[in-house]
């Protein structure tokens, strides 16, 4: 949604005038919502000497249908195939991920699946061993490449790809982190969980995606101080993930912190004639003014 307006109440964004209409037909019940496509989005973090903690960022290109030229971290729809049951797994299992979750556990496999696939298809950084102690030190080659693009076009699982490279997916270098739902007014709804992870040592994320122009390592302060500016298009989600991260040192802060996964789905309501979008609790305050 990049046309959002300026902060109009404490926890709402105003929407631009074409927007009403939309709200008010959904409100009213006259639109049935889209249908939200499970996805998973991953904080790939790393420690910096000079600048403390950075998380990967990805700037999606202008063409895209869903949120052209916002800034986010890699992350994508679950593939059918990403729940295989036969891939090798170390780490907390699908059942424990659901508890965490909300999820049954075929969702659950398949989401920590995406996560990890969708990060080595959009930035090289893959999340899995040799053996279910060790990662992967480095992804770079024509090699990997090509199993790359072979992920990207569907023509191999990543199951199978993990096989073939006898590899361990590693489900204990994730954190769950939060549960964000794209609101019913938007025509590509996501139902998206959030996690995080350290950068593994030896590897480098790179600028590989074909939906992104543009990354950063950056600072979630630095990042959601962009996006308070102006500088930097970002959703809800990224801006309140970014927010809270902020508020940690360092990479095991993060990944030491208890989470409560809490599900949010802003809501567009219709506030004295103006079409508004309703954030949780603090995150509108991170867009601009005017």
């Amino acid at each position: 949604m990049s046309e959002w307006l300026a902060m109009g109440n404490t926890n709402g964004l105003k929407l631009p005038e074409s927007f009403r209409g939309q709200v008010e037909d959904i409100l009213e019940g006259r639109t049935e919502p889209v249908a939200a496509k499970h996805a998973a989005t991953v904080v790939v973090l790393r420690d910096h000497d000079e600048h403390g903690l950075q998380a990967f960022m990805l700037r999606r290109v202008r063409s895209m249908a869903f949120a052209p030229g916002a800034y986010v971290f890699p992350g994508g729809s679950v593939d059918p195939r990403d729940g295989e049951a036969a891939l090798a797994w170390s780490g907390p299992s699908p059942a424990e991920w659901g508890k965490a979750f909300g999820a049954d556990e075929t969702l659950a496999r398949e989401l920590v699946c995406a996560a990890v696939r969708e990060t080595f298809e959009e930035t090289l950084v893959l999340l899995a061993g040799p053996t279910g102690e060790t990662v992967v030190d480095d992804t770079r080659g024509d090699d990997w490449e090509a199993d790359r693009q072979a992920l990207l076009d569907r023509s191999q699982s990543f199951g199978g790809f993990l096989d073939r490279r006898g590899l361990v997916l590693r489900s204990d270098l994730l954190r769950p982190w939060a549960h964000w739902i794209t609101p019913k007014i938007e025509r590509k709804r996501y139902d998206t969980r959030f996690f995080v992870a350290a950068m593994p040592a030896g590897q480098r994320a790179r600028d590989v995606s074909t939906e992104a122009d543009q990354v950063a390592w950056v600072s979630p302060a630095e990042a959601a101080e962009r996006a308070s500016r102006g500088e930097w298009m970002m959703l809800p989600p990224t801006i309140a993930t970014l927010a809270e991260l902020a508020e940690f040192a360092t990479v095991a802060d993060v990944l030491a912190a208890p989470r409560e996964i809490v599900v949010h789905e802003p809501v567009a309501e219709i506030i004295d004639g103006d079409a508004y979008l309703v954030l949780p609790e603090g995150v509108a305050r991170h867009y601009p003014q005017g």
